[in-house]
């Protein structure tokens, strides 16, 4: 079998998640599991299909950027469809403006994406009276011409309101002081005018329920000014309550900055469960050794992009590999060296193909490597290289400081494997 090349690099672009609902991103998909920890997204299924199903729970998933979060919630959507639940999953930061939020802001974007997704499927609500009433108002702020006759449809309205207020930081202000104030009114109107009846309808239809996954939550830490971070944790810890307070599945991505962070066990407690958090791969063990298992889980990650219909004990070995390395050892060396990040591997093996067709060569990795290592560590200071070495030596991050330093900069992962966790540098650093 020949490498269709077209396709080939179409999946290995490093800022496309896989979405199981595609049939050929299926073929793509590697199950990690093994090697970061818990079975999270398996955890996640049963905790809203077996252990709760007629309740409304609330689950919280945070990882670093680029490890595979949208993949890995993507994959949680599919298998829960699979169990006929309607699954509302959206990215957040499409709908809002992320340097400046509240929480009225992520409820109004989230009974909006509800009310779209279920018209989606011929499942039509009525307009909620309060909405009717609360839009009758912001008519006159943002200067629209929604028509609230019979034939309003909420999604409509509020799509037209928050992209409008994403763009301007003064119809926020406006719309913000007239919600702000009714936050409880608008949830209590989302519960009992959207949710409910959705609820009876998708019951009516023999759907087991109905989830909302919010999706790139985490990423406001990455838009507010560093000065700033405690508000990346303000949605969770000052207002957690009234995210909790939806009557459905909920399931939000917060920012890995709250994992470091004393805020956590208020976090925890409002929420009434742990963040989950999604570790690297890990190529290196805690004790120095290499990583068989995820060496060979990352060698099938890439391998199953090239030939994803291929047996994936052959697609792995000699013969099917030399059409896209010179060597197996090549292959090994790009997963050594992205530190079981999986944007990492594709960043570099994307890298490599832009500057030649496969098979790659030696030659070719090590210049992306070098290139790469040295775009990293000319940003690197004395005292960063004396806390990067300390994490390389004792395999421990502790606090906000620490994260801020190592974890969001990227010169540190953290790994999980057979119940030890640690940190460890990224390879990139040391790459040689």
């Amino acid at each position: 079998m020949d490498l269709e090349l077209s396709r080939f690099y179409k999946a290995c672009n490093p800022t496309h998640p896989l979405d199981s609902s595609n049939e050929e991103d299926r073929s793509y998909y590697v199950d990690l599991s093994t090697v970061r920890g818990a079975k999270l997204i398996e955890s996640m299924v049963r905790t809203i299909a077996r252990i709760a199903p007629d309740e409304a729970t609330c689950q919280l998933f945070t990882g670093h950027i680029g490890c595979g979060k949208s993949t890995e919630l993507l994959r949680l959507k599919y298998l829960l469809e699979q169990q006929k639940f309607h699954v509302v999953y959206f990215e957040c930061d499409r709908q809002l403006e992320l340097s400046d939020v509240d929480v009225s802001d992520v409820l109004l974007a989230i009974a909006g994406q509800i009310s779209k997704s279920l018209e989606d499927q011929n499942i039509n609500l009525a307009v909620p009276e309060y909405f009717k009433k609360l839009f009758g108002e912001l008519k006159d702020v943002f200067k629209t011409n929604l028509d609230l006759s019979a034939n309003f449809k909420l999604s409509v309205g509020i799509a037209e309101i928050t992209a409008q207020a994403k763009n301007s930081q003064s119809l926020r202000r406006q719309m913000r002081e007239k919600l702000e104030s009714r936050t409880s009114s608008i949830i209590n109107s989302i519960n009992k005018e959207i949710l409910a009846p959705a609820k009876q309808k998708l019951k009516a239809k023999n759907m087991a329920g109905l989830v909302v996954i919010v999706d790139n939550l985490d990423r406001i830490e990455n838009r507010i000014d560093p000065k700033e971070q405690a508000k990346a944790g303000y949605l969770f810890v000052e207002r957690g309550d009234q995210l909790r307070g939806l009557d459905c599945h909920m399931l939000y991505t917060v920012p890995l900055l709250l994992t470091f962070s004393n805020d956590v066990a208020i976090v925890t407690s409002r929420f009434g469960t742990d963040i989950r958090t999604l570790p690297m791969v890990p190529v290196v063990l805690k004790d120095g050794n290499i990583c068989d298992v995820g060496i060979a889980l990352l060698r099938q990650i890439v391998m199953s992009r090239a030939f994803p219909t291929v047996n994936p004990v052959q697609r792995i070995g000699a013969e099917y590999v030399s059409k896209v390395f010179d060597t197996s050892a090549t292959l090994d060396r790009l997963c050594q060296v992205s530190g079981g990040h999986v944007r990492n591997l594709f960043r570099l093996l994307y890298a490599c193909l832009q500057q030649d067709d496969p098979p790659i060569t030696a030659e070719l990795l090590e210049s992306i490597i070098s290139k790469e290592r040295n775009d990293v560590t000319k940003t690197i200071t004395d005292d960063e290289w004396k806390l990067i070495s300390e994490v390389q030596q004792d395999k421990k991050v502790s606090g906000e400081s620490e994260y801020q330093t190592l974890i969001k900069s990227r010169f540190v992962f953290e790994y999980e494997y057979q119940n030890e966790s640690w940190f460890d540098i990224n390879p990139i650093l040391i790459a040689k």
